[in-house]
């Protein structure tokens, strides 16, 4: 057995090997050197597991996480590099929507916004969480927008990362268009379907728009990045068009007035829904915006986003 003075000359040994891995770690986060994990996990709600990302820790007691909501028709999956880089500060949740990814399908065959939205207050329910800073990217700010609506004593601050904001003609035109229904064929043919609607996407907006007026003016996706995103939409493929219909659905130059809590809405200058923000920002009670140059990394849309969280 272990005596007093052993044991206390092992466990000063411990603080002082903690200490001095606590002062690398920081140093190599200072440096650039330092990579955050992020780990994967489910929980359990009614319609089944939801999947998720996370990564990072409480840095003080007092600190809230960051629940993050990834755009259509991909996954958590697409805001991994974010959630590493956001997670350097902080505890950083990133779920899959009902539907997309790992997670369980939507109960309703034709779900609104307020029925995501409360999807994601029953996550975070069965996660122990009371309440967070919110990021929504494109789908997952609209998402976020009802969420805050109807629980703004959960969400602290909230961050837009491109909103739908269409008029009314565009919406229509959209819900019509955007996301058919697609299912399994016995050609195959919906494989090719899934690459070119991915393809168009990085191209062009709407993606069924395939003129110089609706161009976007991108670098081509590599083949490596449509099969990625190719393989998330076959994997969402019954149900990819829902969350896209429910935007397109829904009454956001109504809704977003209702919002109390402070909200950063930007959007990257690559983005097409970039063109909302300033619209956006002027229905938004206490608000403030940017829009990110094309030349700005994920590394500045980090440091953006923890500016205005840290406020």
């Amino acid at each position: 057995m272990m005596n007093r003075r052993a044991l206390f000359n092992s466990t000063v040994s411990a603080m002082l090997l903690s200490t001095l891995q606590g002062r690398q770690a920081a140093a190599q986060r200072d440096s650039g050197d330092f990579a955050m994990h992020v780990d994967r996990a489910f929980v359990r709600i009614k319609e089944g597991l939801v999947h998720y990302r996370h990564a990072g820790h409480f840095a003080e007691a007092e600190d809230l996480p960051l629940y993050m909501m990834h755009a259509s028709p991909g996954s958590s999956a697409g805001l991994d590099g974010l959630v590493a880089k956001l997670a350097e500060g902080r505890r950083v949740i990133a779920a899959d929507t009902l539907g997309y990814g790992d997670s369980a399908a939507p109960i309703p065959e034709v779900p609104d916004l307020i029925y995501y939205a409360d999807s994601v207050a029953r996550i975070l329910d069965a996660l122990s969480i009371d309440k967070v800073d919110l990021y929504g990217s494109h789908t997952g700010a609209n998402i976020a927008v009802e969420f805050v609506i109807a629980h703004p004593d959960r969400v602290s601050r909230l961050v837009f990362d491109g909103v739908a904001l269409f008029d009314k003609v565009l919406a229509e035109d959209m819900l019509e268009n955007y996301a058919p229904r697609v299912g399994p064929r016995d050609d195959g043919s919906h494989l090719l379907w899934a690459w070119n609607f991915l393809r168009d996407m990085g191209q062009f907006f709407p993606h069924y728009r395939r003129d110089p007026k609706h161009y976007l003016a991108r670098p081509m996706q590599s083949a490596e990045q449509l099969t990625s995103r190719v393989i998330e939409v076959l994997k969402a493929l019954p149900h990819y068009h829902k969350g896209y219909r429910a935007v397109f659905r829904h009454k956001t130059h109504q809704r977003l007035p209702l919002i109390t809590v402070p909200t950063f809405c930007m959007a990257h200058k690559a983005d097409p829904l970039h063109v909302s923000v300033e619209e956006a920002a002027a229905l938004v009670p206490n608000s403030t915006r940017l829009v990110l140059p094309l030349t700005a990394s994920l590394v500045d849309k980090a440091r953006a986003i923890n500016d205005f969280l840290e406020r």
